[in-house]
């Protein structure tokens, strides 16, 4: 985009006049014992313009696709940051959706941990039958799965959000590296 602003003011200048003005200043002497004599100074001033008569149209024409090629470039660069917003928001989005859900599959995982455990003292007390012990298990492992899925999404999603942000601001300078930092705090407070 900058540089098809800059060409847009090459495309005006070309239909200014174009003014140069020179000068020269020297010493002319035919023996050397006379070359700093008061009458040895030269001296010169000139001056030219020039200016486009005869183009037909040509310079105006290349000024405004100049200054289309300057409009295309600033509309892709506006679609462009549109699009890294876009992509920022979507991100974060989901990481507050996989908060959730990785709250809730916690939960799950811890009662059916309670249930499993229950389902065995009552197995051993002869209250249920092992159907009953497979079927806690069983709903176990499901919570389990459900559990490891939902931060594998939400690991996912983070890795999606360093994308979109463009990366790399973690490798600054002006940061203890000794000291663990947070690499997300946003719903569910630090994961290191």
């Amino acid at each position: 985009m900058h540089s098809a602003s800059a060409l847009v003011g090459v495309a005006v200048a070309n239909r200014l006049p174009n003014i140069s003005l020179t000068a020269s200043y020297g010493v002319n002497s035919l023996s050397i014992d006379q070359l700093l004599a008061p009458g040895a100074n030269v001296w010169s001033l000139g001056g030219s313009a020039l200016m486009p008569i005869l183009h037909g149209g040509t310079l105006l024409e290349k000024e405004l696709a100049a200054r289309e090629t300057f409009d295309q470039a600033s509309s892709q660069y506006r679609s462009a940051v549109i699009t890294a917003f876009r992509n920022v928001a979507d991100s974060l989005t989901a990481l507050q959706n996989d908060a959730v859900a990785l709250q809730k599959s916690v939960k799950f995982e811890k009662a059916a941990a309670k249930t499993l455990t229950s389902t065995r003292r009552r197995l051993q007390n002869g209250e249920v039958n092992y159907l009953d012990l497979l079927n806690a298990q069983q709903t176990y492992q499901r919570a389990l799965i459900t559990s490891v899925v939902a931060q594998s999404n939400r690991l996912a999603d983070t890795a999606a959000l360093f994308q979109a942000l463009g990366g790399g601001w973690w490798n600054r300078d002006d940061v203890d590296h000794k000291k663990p930092t947070p690499y997300f705090t946003l719903f569910n407070g630090p994961i290191y």
